[in-house]
């Protein structure tokens, strides 16, 4: 009988613990082929900062001539992260947007993803970085009621090869009517 109850208590949690192994952030690859060379992955499957591909922020004209020219920002594959360079590209912009000639207005972040992932990864990928963008500016004093975050996941994707890829991984940064 004490076998049973303890049986009873530890199936139940080892499926929770292969649920929750199962669940990470990253889809698993359907082969090794999947993985192309220089996606920001090793072949293992496993996220290699030291070689990101670039993605990027793209900053719509009637910003960029209100802020004047504000440097590129990149992403890396399968990353919401802001890498370097996107920091000062929206350290820029956060100062147009807090002190400069856009102080008051709203903005929109849409973003993006390619399409080699799962439509609902993919959609949940570019609402982590709209959000990702969202939250840098506001720890740079733009308030979050000033922005609208959304998420179009692969469905305006039109790469068929790498640097066409990185392309589709984008935050647009829009201003709010």
């Amino acid at each position: 009988m004490r076998r049973l109850a303890l049986a009873a208590r530890i199936v139940p949690a080892i499926a929770l613990v292969g649920l929750l192994v199962a669940c990470g952030d990253d889809p698993p690859p359907k082969s090794a082929a999947d993985i192309p060379t220089g996606t920001g992955k090793t072949n293992t499957g496993k996220k290699d900062t030291a070689t990101p591909t670039s993605g990027s922020v793209h900053i719509e004209d009637k910003i960029t001539k209100a802020c004047g020219d504000l440097p590129t920002a990149n992403f890396a594959f399968d990353s919401a992260e802001i890498a370097g360079d996107a920091a000062s590209a929206l350290d820029a912009l956060a100062r147009c947007f807090v002190s400069g000639p856009l102080k008051g207005k709203g903005m929109k972040l849409v973003g993006h993803a390619d399409p080699r992932g799962e439509t609902e990864y993919n959609f949940g990928l570019g609402q982590r970085r709209a959000g990702g963008v969202a939250g840098f500016l506001s720890k740079k004093g733009l308030e979050q009621s000033r922005m609208a975050t959304s998420s179009k996941g692969e469905l305006e994707a039109t790469g068929t090869d790498e640097s066409g890829w990185a392309r589709d991984r984008k935050v647009d940064i829009l201003l709010a009517d």
